[in-house]
């Protein structure tokens, strides 16, 4: 197509008139549904990483005691402690050889709800583990 001198850009044919305002409505919920996947996405790894670390919190709780019952009823209490109250959490495992210079470890089953996530209209929930190991004192008593 030839330009005509004093003609800066070229001009649009008629077929393609309104052409930009269908595919700005045709684009614009996939573009929100990608950025609410993103949202949701960030959402988890921020869960994840506070269900890691209360794990940590309550293989720390659970290194404190002198027995197993003991370290279980603190490892739960600290884990219960460490999260809020809309993520269901729960020891799934605490082994390791309790006596002292022993590693104990604390496993944490966690169903976390999707509306927590940001995923807006979903039902369910959605399990996360995790785990953490502590080492018991050298010096110490257990019993």
């Amino acid at each position: 197509m030839r330009r005509r001198p004093g003609q800066c850009c070229p001009r649009r044919e008629r077929g393609q008139r309104g052409s930009m305002a269908v595919e700005v409505v045709l684009l614009t919920p996939v573009l929100v549904a990608f950025t609410m996947l993103v949202v949701a996405g960030g959402r988890y790894v921020s869960v994840r990483g506070d269900i890691e670390a209360a794990a940590r919190d309550a293989v720390r709780a659970a290194s404190y005691e002198r027995s197993y019952a003991a370290a279980t009823s603190a490892a739960a209490q600290a884990a219960a402690a460490s999260l809020d109250e809309s993520t269901d959490c729960a020891v799934a495992d605490l082994s390791g050889d309790f006596a002292a210079g022993g590693t104990i470890r604390v496993r944490l089953h966690c169903r976390v709800p999707l509306d927590g996530l940001g995923l807006v209209g979903l039902s369910g929930s959605l399990p996360v583990d995790a785990d953490s190991a502590a080492p018991l004192d050298t010096y110490r008593r257990t019993g």
